[in-house]
């Protein structure tokens, strides 16, 4: 039997983020993975780019993941617009209220990946289990497929929003199935984004165009689960012409240069957090709606907090895995994440609501959002540092 303190389920960016976060505390940390070591080393592109609070690119700073991110591969959110419908009417959000020149920066995600991997590789007190999946979970002990049991004061499942490590410690989720999925590219343009960021609530689809490097954007298309499989199969020039044409023009001519990628949409919020020597973090704790981008926000700022309770815990010789230690994290990370998931998904239920009431409070919304300097402030705040 492996012995160690803690076992991390799930070697996704979340994941080795906490680990990283214990580096230098003595624990020992078990980390096991369905994936080989090798995709870990260098994902695939998965078609997805992150957009990244303050807050969280300080955190991968402090972690030296920042380091692995190659010059050049970020986009900078300068300004973020809104736009209801075919409008030109836009809910505008300046980086002067922001407190940087910036409101967030936009990375691939497989970059993300290979920065958390890179960090925690050679970490001493770290051993990856790459290839391994995990048969039974019980209050301090994982079971791998293989037969082998590990041992450990806490058991922290990082594994995805539809954890299967959740389910088998008996914790159940709410979940939001938007009957939606979306699609993500890059495409390149002739005329330049000016580092805005613009959100389009169309009547039968969501059309988000955040800035990369250059003349290039990362785009992301949500439409009806049963439009999805005609916009997937569309030869890339007319599809290039289609979101061309809903974004009016404002790019000029716009070419896919990436793979299309979709994922369906559900939102999940766990029922618990934390257990008896079990904890959730990243997408397993909440899944959220990519519409505000504070999924991987949420997952990288709370396994910081999770990890500075436990690394305290131990520095105190209690036991990291004794409730009292998780459920602090669990309140801190609830008290920001409930009010984000809520809050986004009434959202995402108001601007895809095509009936004539709905469409009347969408402009109203985006109208009273100019003209109350507190809410922008507030909305601003929220979208560059989620723990603020």
């Amino acid at each position: 039997m492996g012995v160690f303190d803690i076992v991390v389920v799930g070697a996704g960016p979340a994941g080795l983020g906490f680990v990283r976060s214990l580096k230098g505390s003595g624990l020992t940390v078990a980390v096991v993975e369905r994936l080989g070591e090798d995709v870990l080393a260098d994902p695939p592109e998965d078609g997805r780019d992150i957009a990244l609070t303050h807050a969280s690119e300080e955190i991968m700073e402090r972690l030296g993941m920042w380091a692995h991110i190659p010059e050049g591969a970020c986009g900078v959110i300068k300004d973020a617009r809104v736009v209801n419908g075919r409008s030109d009417y836009a809910l505008h959000f300046a980086s002067a209220g922001s407190g940087k020149g910036y409101l967030g920066r936009i990375v691939p995600n497989h970059l993300i990946r290979r920065a958390a991997y890179e960090e925690v590789k050679s970490l001493p007190d770290v051993t990856l289990m790459c290839g391994a999946a995990v048969e039974a979970v019980s209050k301090g002990r994982v079971v791998l497929e293989s037969g082998r049991a590990l041992k450990a004061a806490l058991v922290v499942a990082a594994d995805s929003r539809f954890s299967e490590t959740r389910r088998k410690m008996g914790i159940g989720a709410e979940m939001e199935d938007f009957g939606r999925v979306v699609i993500v590219c890059e495409m390149a343009h002739e005329r330049p984004h000016g580092g805005v960021a613009t959100e389009c609530f169309h009547y039968d689809q969501t059309l988000a165009v955040l800035p990369m490097q250059g003349e290039v954007s990362s785009v992301v298309v949500t439409l009806a689960a049963d439009k999805a499989e005609a916009a997937m199969a569309m030869p890339e020039a007319a599809f290039a012409a289609d979101i061309q044409a809903r974004f009016g023009g404002k790019l000029g001519k716009m070419a896919l240069i990436s793979q299309r990628v979709a994922y369906p949409l559900v939102g999940v919020f766990a029922n618990r957090f934390v257990a008896p020597r079990f904890a959730l973090v990243g997408d397993a704790a909440v899944g959220m709606h990519p519409v505000t981008a504070h999924g991987f926000n949420l997952g990288l700022t709370g396994g910081a907090v999770l990890a500075d309770a436990v690394k305290q815990a131990a520095a105190e010789g209690r036991d990291i895995g004794d409730i009292r230690v998780l459920t602090p994290y669990e309140r801190a990370h609830r008290k920001v994440a409930r009010p984000l998931y809520l809050g986004t998904n009434a959202l995402v239920k108001l601007y895809t609501d095509t009936r004539i009431p709905a469409r009347i409070a969408r402009m109203a919304a985006l109208r009273l959002g100019n003209v109350l300097p507190p809410v922008k402030t507030r909305i601003v705040r929220q979208l560059t540092q989620a723990w603020s």
